[in-house]
């Protein structure tokens, strides 16, 4: 990247030291764990979704990119959409009998929730 990257550094303000460098802070993400180590609850929602369920996924440590892959497996098997994000899986529809048979055969130790 180029030393004067001016998009990294919007809502910085400006300096008039010459010898200035501007340095990011980076934030480092967990590990992943091993699957038989990951605790996953499965639980349904239906708060603030108009009254539609959707199945939670909870508990998952590590990577985002490892998350988004898992996502990406389950809505696959499952046939449905839905999303990843802040460790959370969310599956639309109520699938949670399936979504735990899932993740047990792939070796994670799920439970599921309400």
């Amino acid at each position: 990247m180029f030393d004067n990257d001016w998009k990294s550094r919007l809502g910085v303000v400006y300096s008039t030291n010459p010898d200035f460098k501007y340095t990011q802070e980076t934030v480092e993400e967990a590990v992943t764990l091993a699957p038989e180590r990951q605790r996953l609850i499965v639980r349904i929602d239906r708060r603030q979704r108009a009254g539609k369920q959707v199945t939670l996924v909870e508990g998952f440590v590590g990577t985002a990119a490892d998350l988004s892959a898992l996502a990406k497996t389950l809505k696959t098997k499952c046939g449905v959409g839905g999303t990843a994000k802040d460790g959370e899986i969310t599956i639309q529809g109520d699938l949670r009998d399936k979504v735990t048979q899932l993740l047990q055969s792939m070796g994670y130790n799920a439970k599921r929730g309400n």
